[in-house]
């Protein structure tokens, strides 16, 4: 969770008819001290490539689930090249409707003991936060999740429709183990309606801890990277020639840099600038105000286009993150390249940004796709998933507005829109901007929001997948 979210939520308010606080059951102290436990143990587990033990936390929770009286079929560990997946089939009685899945991953990026003033992978509880790497991206998701599939299995709650697990182990590096699941076992996941994704999405909290923002993820730009590479015959460079790679290269990236792909927009960015236009200051907000009610109006784009957030969401974009070039201090460069990283606008093929980027490139710099991608279209604002969410927030921040947004990231999301599975980012976790450390040096969740987002984990399933009064 970045800037852009919080600066697009932080004066939303989406379908102001929905969200009355929800009556919710606050966690039981046994369930607090589930979870707690529970988070102590996971964090322990280094899931980071360098640790590798995404096998060993699957183990673990996998035995947590067979021994809360999950059939053993239901319990699956998926295994991929030293990685792990867990799915965990919560079975209903049907009368609800087709399954919804649940996501989260294991796996962390990497921390280092002697960076950080804790040790990264003990859970520690100081000055009202848990600190330890994965707390808030995204072991307590995983927390969330299981937590609330004991406990309900305890209760003997029978849900409408099945609820399925999956908690991947490489959202931070490939996505191969959900990658595999859709192309291997799709089976597992019984002809799942829509996805909630506990690793997108979330609350914002002001600076005396009130609820002031809760965000749905409902897009995701596609990440995609390409190499601009320049060649050459090269030379003594004591005979400088008007070719040089180098120079080649560096026109072409010059061209990229004055280059904007066309503005787009879709539902989600809409309703979210719509919201968003109260808390912008002066020109902004009415340029938002106006394209919210004039989609793609050109005077409005220029004026959001000045802000970086803003631009990002609307319209694909692509930039110059590495560059390698020559092989000598004394010779004509026979090769330069570039690496490009864009991220795409829900929709767009990236066959068709990689034909623009040659475009831009010109005859003397060869483009070329670097590794794979996945591309999805955003997913409809279904108002059952969107009005539960607000019940869901507003059971623990009755007053937090509720909207819609589009990640310039990328999530598991990604693979299960791009599956046909519309997919939305929910997660539980409130957090002050300056407490967000997620992939940083001393990550940390508010202990309080950690245990409030049993309650919201316990709404959010109850309401879309119990019975109906």
């Amino acid at each position: 969770m970045g800037t852009t979210w919080r600066a697009l939520a932080a004066g939303a308010l989406f379908f102001c008819g929905f969200a009355g606080a929800a009556a919710a059951q606050a966690p039981s102290d046994a369930q607090r001290a589930q979870a707690r436990e529970m988070f102590q143990r996971v964090i322990a587990f280094d899931t980071s490539t360098e640790g590798a033990q995404t096998p060993q936390m699957a183990a673990y929770l996998a035995e947590r689930f067979r021994a809360a009286g999950f059939p053993a079929d239901d319990v699956r560990v998926l295994t991929s090249d030293g990685f792990a997946g867990l799915v965990v089939r919560y079975r209903g009685n049907g009368t609800g409707g087709r399954p919804i899945l649940l996501l989260a991953h294991m796996d962390v990026v990497p921390a280092r003991r002697s960076d950080w003033e804790r040790d990264p992978f003990a859970l520690v509880e100081e000055n009202g936060f848990f600190f330890g790497r994965g707390t808030s991206d995204n072991k307590a998701g995983i927390v969330h999740l299981a937590s609330t599939f004991l406990t309900l299995k305890a209760e003997g709650f029978m849900p409408t429709r099945d609820l399925i697990i999956w908690f991947s182990g490489d959202e931070e590096t490939t996505g191969a183990t959900t990658e595999a699941l859709l192309r291997d076992n799709r089976d597992l996941l019984g002809n799942a309606e829509y996805a909630l994704n506990s690793d997108a999405g979330g609350g914002q909290l002001d600076g005396n801890g009130r609820g002031v923002a809760y965000v749905v993820q409902t897009a995701e730009k596609t990440y995609a990277s390409f190499t601009f590479t320049a060649r050459n015959p090269g030379g003594h460079s004591s005979q400088p020639r008007a070719d040089n790679a180098i120079y080649d290269l560096g026109d072409a990236l010059t061209r990229l840099r004055a280059f904007q792909f066309p503005v787009m927009w879709n539902d989600t960015t809409i309703e979210s600038f719509r919201n968003s236009a109260g808390v912008f200051p002066g020109a902004e907000g009415q340029a938002l105000r106006r394209f919210a009610e004039r989609p793609g109006d050109r005077t409005a784009a220029r004026t959001l286009s000045n802000n970086v957030s803003l631009s990002s969401m609307m319209r694909t974009t692509c930039v110059a993150t590495r560059l390698a070039g020559g092989h000598a201090d004394n010779a004509l460069p026979q090769n330069a390249s570039a690496t490009v990283n864009c991220r795409i606008f829900p929709g767009v093929a990236v066959n068709d940004v990689l034909s623009e980027l040659q475009s831009i490139a010109g005859s003397k710099v060869e483009v070329t796709q670097l590794g794979p991608s996945s591309a999805s279209d955003a997913s409809p604002l279904r108002p059952d998933v969107m009005q539960a969410a607000a019940r869901a927030a507003h059971a623990s921040y009755p007053d937090a507005i509720i909207t819609p947004y589009m990640s310039a990231g990328a999530t598991d999301g990604l693979y299960f829109r791009a599956a046909g599975i519309p997919t939305y980012g929910v997660g539980a976790i409130f957090i002050a901007d300056a407490d967000d450390f997620a992939h940083g040096l001393n990550e940390r969740v508010p202990v309080d929001s950690f245990y409030k987002g049993l309650t919201h984990w316990r709404v959010l399933l109850t309401d879309l997948a119990g019975p109906r009064s």
